[in-house]
């Protein structure tokens, strides 16, 4: 929450005008929610590859750091609403990707606790899995699509972001499939 509070200051000191502000807020909370997001994404993959103490601990706050995502994605998506509503609207079929991943990232939140897992059995893995998932995929056609814009500014974000969320994706598949079957997620 810190990250986007500092995100959303910094938007609206260097903006030159209102849209420009709400342009940068919605832009800089997403960033802040990034790493947010990919320590909750590769918690349990890391734990796999590098069983220690550091890993350990981030394996048991993953629900705390999903959790946090959530609220600072939250920040991202009032920024987000102000700058389409008032400055930059866009057509709605351009949103149903990010609605779908708000949608499931609040349906994980709802049911972070140990008795939704319980009454929800195995249905509560494949929920969070299609979640964070889904999240990732977002993110990714988001930042890989600025690699290539048509506005030069964008450049940089997109060919750091989206290449940052592949590794993360090639680190859980190295887990799952390679090397990572040795120690198993507490």
């Amino acid at each position: 929450m810190l990250l986007s509070a500092i995100a959303i200051g910094a938007a609206l000191a260097t903006g030159a005008n209102p849209s420009d502000d709400a342009l940068l807020a919605a832009r800089w909370t997403a960033r802040a929610a990034l790493p947010i997001f990919l320590l909750t994404y590769l918690a349990s993959s890391l734990y796999r590859l590098a069983p220690n103490d550091l890993t350990r601990s981030l394996l048991r706050q993953r629900r705390q750091w999903g959790l946090a995502f959530a609220l600072s994605h939250s920040i991202h998506l009032v920024a987000l609403l102000i700058n389409i509503t008032l400055y930059r609207p866009r057509p709605l079929i351009s949103l149903a990707g990010g609605s779908l991943a708000y949608l499931f990232v609040y349906m994980m939140a709802i049911t972070s606790t140990d008795g939704w897992q319980r009454k929800m059995g195995h249905r509560w893995k494949q929920l969070h899995s299609i979640g964070i998932h889904l999240t990732w995929a977002v993110f990714l056609v988001g930042y890989g699509s600025r690699a290539f814009h048509a506005d030069p500014a964008y450049h940089l974000e997109g060919r750091v972001f989206a290449p940052l969320l592949l590794a993360a994706l090639a680190i859980r598949l190295w887990a799952k499939f390679g090397r990572g079957r040795r120690a198993q997620p507490v």
